[in-house]
């Protein structure tokens, strides 16, 4: 199983044109920023163009989007948002949506601790069913978290000036729950990995620019690409 991740689209759907053909059963999660400003009526637009490429899709809103895509994308059962969820293979998901505060007061944003809030509920989640499907045999399952923000002080939370602008939740929620992988994005500039402990982070940037990253997961195993 493949998974694909990709953010900060911003309405900007040729960039899906980049993306290699995905199979049957590979998953494409929208992290975030699909549109500029924008609510459903232009979410529902994105939301199309990614369909087009799979049906296996899941969402969360960025900063950018206004609250009421948040609304639209539980309407179609597919938002991580504040929730967990387990994969084919299985593993599990965990997502947070929209940003930390930032001086330009966009749509979509919350204090640090809602953030840690809205995370730990998502992981705690997470938790569970993780260990729901231990109590039936499984083996290790890892846990995958999407957060649209970058963790505070990494190399995928510094702008252009050089000063770190992430989320000091986002980085307790690593440090507290130790995912296997971290997917952010939000600050386009930052394209780049790092690891926190034993936790491997990326953000790919904006879509329109090519990036995204590719997970691979086998054998309990999850592989990531930046691409």
């Amino acid at each position: 199983m493949k998974i694909f991740v990709v953010g900060d689209i911003h309405m900007g759907m040729n960039g899906f044109d980049k993306l290699p053909a995905l199979a049957e059963d590979d998953l494409l999660i929208l992290n975030g920023d699909l549109t500029n400003f924008g609510g459903r009526d232009e979410a529902s637009q994105v939301l199309e163009r990614a369909m087009s490429i799979t049906p296996n899709v899941l969402a969360q809103f960025g900063n950018l989007d206004r609250p009421e895509v948040n609304d639209y994308l539980d309407e179609r059962r597919i938002n991580l948002h504040g929730q967990a969820r387990l994969l084919p293979g299985p593993l599990a998901v965990a997502g947070v949506g929209g940003s930390n505060q930032t001086p330009f007061r966009t749509p979509s944003e919350f204090t640090e601790e809602e953030m840690l809030q809205l995370g730990t509920t998502a992981c705690l989640k997470a938790q569970q069913l993780i260990g729901e499907a231990n109590e039936q045999g499984a083996e290790r399952l890892p846990l995958l978290l999407i957060s649209h923000t970058p963790p505070y002080e990494t190399a995928v939370d510094r702008i252009h000036s050089g000063a770190h602008v992430g989320s000091t939740a986002i980085r307790q929620l690593i440090e507290t729950f130790r995912p296997d992988l971290c997917i952010c994005g939000h600050i386009h500039e930052a394209r780049n990995t790092d690891r926190i402990a034993e936790t491997r982070i990326a953000n790919p940037g904006m879509l329109a620019t090519g990036g995204f990253v590719r997970i691979i997961y086998e054998h309990s195993q999850l592989h990531m690409e930046l691409l």
